[in-house]
């Protein structure tokens, strides 16, 4: 039995672990699961490569911020409920904080100066993805069969843009591996994931996500609180892939509705890109633009709602899904999804990635650095991160 103390340990350890890793994690969700996989597979070693890549598979494909999910699982993996909470809250935080300011005026972000770090983070972003690439590739593409599977998945989100492609290659990936995979070796034992999450308590949570999913447009129009949980609910329930794919239905809700203008709209997106953390927080932006609302008062309502339907449905699925990867068929189905997340990871360090920030031989050079720093040198990632963003200042911006 986890005496209070060592149970306090570890609640602070996940806290203080995914506090750095918002202070320091630019370059949008792809780069999110490479700065975790170095955080937690290869430096803390809390999982194993495989067990890691079965829980960014499942957060695929739920609905929600895929790598907030992932670390919100983390969380609850290592220390129970609060642990996932403090995981979120640490993660979420810093860049939350720096959009409201920037909502309330308190921050811009211009200058030459502030242009090259911008640049040299999205620098370091492809220097993140390509070593979680490298890694990943060694340990879930070992074989020419789920080498294929990967090379299939990056054709298949190349040629269906959009989480569409993703949850395509996805499943695609596992009826391949539930087919060509079988006679690899097993998933030991030791590799299952304990999530302090029952039954009963799964289907609560799932029953929560439906419910609220239901009652909240009918209870919308009684008080203004209420439809702003509404709308930022419904934008993070029914969006799949996260990040960016949130905004068109965000801007249905708060442009089209009229609650904040289009120039606003796009002046928080231009700075959700210039800080740490998920792209979700772009909802505290937005919630303190919104009229007739108390800045920090909108910017928590319209944070939480966005978050909260993926964790509830990432509770309802992980006590189910911790028995299912144990089963025969279950493990090679996952072998093939494992793989065919590689070529996601692949694809995507080409486009958005490579595109946006590998903008001349300059950055090509420094995202170089960066990754050798990372395989080679093995220096930590946030020092790799601060060292590219500085040298970004000083490389030419085309």
């Amino acid at each position: 039995m986890v005496d209070q103390t060592q149970a306090r340990g570890r609640i602070g350890e996940v806290f203080w672990a995914f506090l750095a890793l918002g202070l320091t994690s630019f370059g949008g969700p792809v780069a999110h699961l490479g700065y975790f996989r170095t955080a937690f597979v290869e430096r803390r070693q809390w999982l194993t490569e495989n067990a890691y890549a079965d829980l960014v598979a499942l957060c695929q494909f739920l609905p929600g911020p895929a790598s907030s999910q992932v670390g919100f699982a983390l969380g609850l993996m290592r220390a129970g409920p609060w642990g996932a909470a403090m995981a979120w809250l640490a993660f979420t935080l810093p860049s939350a904080i720096v959009l409201v300011l920037f909502a309330l005026g308190a921050a811009v972000l211009d200058g030459p100066i502030a242009s090259g770090i911008i640049h040299g983070l999205k620098v370091v972003a492809v220097a993140i993805v390509a070593h979680a690439v490298w890694g990943m590739a060694r340990n879930l593409c070992p074989d020419q069969t789920r080498a294929g599977i990967a090379l299939a998945a990056v054709f298949t989100v190349v040629l269906v843009s959009g989480p569409l492609g993703q949850v395509a290659a996805i499943v695609l990936g596992g009826l391949a591996g539930l087919l060509m995979c079988r006679d690899s070796a097993a998933v030991s034992a030791s590799e299952s994931l304990y999530f302090p999450v029952t039954r009963r308590a799964g289907v609560v949570a799932l029953g929560l996500f439906g419910g609220l999913l239901i009652l909240l447009p009918l209870l919308a129009g009684s008080a203004g609180w209420l439809n702003v949980v509404d709308a930022f609910y419904r934008s993070g329930a029914l969006v799949f892939g996260g990040g960016h794919v949130v905004l068109p239905l965000l801007e249905a809700e708060v442009v089209q509705s009229g609650w904040v203008t289009t120039d606003e709209f796009l002046a928080g997106y231009g700075a959700a890109q210039a800080v740490p953390g998920p792209l979700f927080t772009f909802a505290a932006y937005l919630g303190a633009m919104l009229p007739g609302m108390a800045g920090i008062i909108g910017s928590l309502l319209a944070l939480l709602a966005i978050f909260i339907p993926g964790f509830l449905l990432l509770v309802g699925v992980l006590p189910f899904w911790n028995q299912f990867r144990q089963w025969g068929s279950a493990q090679a189905l996952m072998r093939g999804a494992n793989a065919a997340v590689v070529g996601i990871l692949g694809a995507a360090l080409y486009q958005p990635l490579w595109t946006s920030a590998i903008i001349g031989p300059y950055a090509f050079a420094l995202a170089l650095t960066g990754f050798l720093l990372l395989t080679v040198w093995k220096l930590p990632a946030w020092l790799v991160v601060a060292l590219v963003a500085i040298a970004g200042i000083f490389i030419p911006l085309q």
